[in-house]
C-alpha cells in the first residue's frame, strides 16, 4: 500500500482548498444544470466526485450536477455524443477511439495522472513474461490486447506467444481467482487490490512499470459544441470537481463514506483500500489536480499508436483543451 500525502502536501492542498472555495458570484455563475456519465457504477477513484455532490461544491460553483452511470444499453459515450450527458468520464483509449470515428470528443480534465492498466496476476507468475505459454484473460477493448503485449514485450517475453481469452470487461480479478486464466488485463486500483485481498502474492504489473508513458487513464470529456457554447458551464464544473477532489485527499475517509452512502452495494473496506491505493495517482507530477500535461498526452499519443490501439497519433492539440 502507497503511503498517504505527507504534511507538506497536505498543506499546500489546504491553501489550494481556501483559494477555490470562493465561490462564484453574479456574471460568473453559469447558473445551469449538467450530467456528468460515468462508465461503470461508482467506485474509489470516483469518490471525489461523490463528495462534491454532499458538500455542494457544484452549487458553489453555480451549476448543479448530477451523476450518472452506465446501462447495459449505453456507454457514457454514447449517452454524450446523442447529449443525454453534458459531460463523461472516459478512459483516454476510448477518447482516442471516438476521436478516430470522427466524434469530436474534447478531453477538459485528468482524473489521474497515471495509467491504471495493469496485468494481474497469481503469485505462480513472478514476472510479465512468465505468461508465455499461458492463458490471459483480455476484454474486446483493443487497448486490452496492446497494454498486454507491451508489458510482456518489455520484460522480454514473446507476446505471440501467451494465450489470449476473451473475458467480460471488469472482471480481471475473478477470472484470475477461478483459476480459468493465470492472468488477466484489468485495472491495478480495482482488481489488484480485490486480487491482492483474496491471493496474497499476487501481482499487478502496472502498464507504466513496463514502458507505457504517464498517460492520464481518465479524462472528463465533452463535446465540442459544449465546450463552444457552454464555456462557462465547463469551467464552473471543473472547478467542482477539482474542489471535490482536493476535499479528498484532505480528508478521504469522508470521500470513501459519500461513495459508500451514495452507493448501494459497495463494501467501505474494500473502497477505502482501493482509494489509498489510488491516491497518489491523483496529484503525480503535478501541483493541482486535473491539469492536462501537453508533454505527458504527446507521449501518450506517440505510444497509442506504436502499440496498435489507434492507427495514428491522436492530434493532442484537437483532442484536448487545457486551462481549465
Amino acid at each position: 500500500m502507497r503511503r498517504r500525502p505527507g504534511t507538506a502536501a497536505v498543506l499546500a492542498l489546504v491553501a489550494a482548498l481556501a483559494v477555490a472555495g470562493c465561490d462564484r458570484t453574479g456574471e460568473d455563475r453559469p447558473n445551469a444544470s449538467a450530467t456528468i456519465a460515468l462508465d461503470a457504477r461508482p467506485a474509489a477513484v470516483d469518490a471525489g466526485l461523490e463528495l462534491m455532490l454532499v458538500r455542494d461544491f457544484d452549487g458553489a460553483e453555480g451549476v448543479e450536477l448530477r451523476l450518472q452511470t452506465r446501462t447495459a444499453r449505453t456507454t457514457a459515450l454514447e449517452r454524450l455524443i446523442s447529449r443525454r450527458a453534458q459531460f463523461a468520464v472516459l478512459d483516454i483509449h476510448d477518447l482516442a477511439h471516438a476521436r478516430e470515428r470522427g466524434r469530436d470528443v474534447v478531453g477538459v480534465m485528468a482524473l489521474v495522472q497515471r495509467p491504471l492498466a495493469a496485468v494481474v496476476a497469481g503469485r505462480a507468475v513472478r514476472r510479465p513474461r512468465d505468461l508465455e505459454g499461458r492463458r490471459v484473460g483480455v476484454s474486446a477493448a483493443r487497448a486490452d490486447a496492446a497494454v498486454l503485449a507491451a508489458i510482456v514485450r518489455h520484460d522480454g517475453g514473446a507476446a505471440g506467444r501467451v494465450r489470449r481469452v476473451r473475458i467480460t470487461r471488469g472482471a480481471a480479478a475473478s477470472a484470475v481467482e477461478s483459476g480459468r486464466v493465470a492472468a488477466a488485463v484489468g485495472r491495478w486500483d480495482t482488481d489488484g487490490v480485490a486480487l491482492l485481498a483474496e491471493r496474497p502474492g499476487a501481482h499487478a504489473f502496472r502498464a507504466d512499470d513496463y514502458g507505457a508513458p504517464a498517460y492520464p487513464e481518465l479524462v472528463l470529456c465533452v463535446t465540442r459544441e459544449t465546450l463552444r457554447d457552454s464555456r462557462p458551464v465547463v469551467r464552473a464544473t471543473v472547478a467542482a470537481i477539482r474542489r471535490g477532489y482536493q476535499e479528498a485527499l484532505v480528508d478521504p475517509e469522508s470521500a470513501v463514506g459519500a461513495l459508500v452512502d451514495r452507493t448501494r452495494g459497495l463494501d467501505r473496506t474494500f473502497e477505502q483500500a482501493s482509494f489509498d491505493a489510488v491516491q497518489p495517482a491523483f496529484l503525480e507530477g503535478v501541483t493541482r489536480f486535473g491539469d492536462l500535461v501537453p508533454g505527458r498526452l504527446r507521449a501518450w499519443a506517440r505510444w497509442e499508436a506504436a502499440e496498435g490501439v489507434t492507427k495514428r497519433p491522436p492530434d493532442v492539440g484537437r483532442a484536448f483543451a487545457l486551462g481549465f
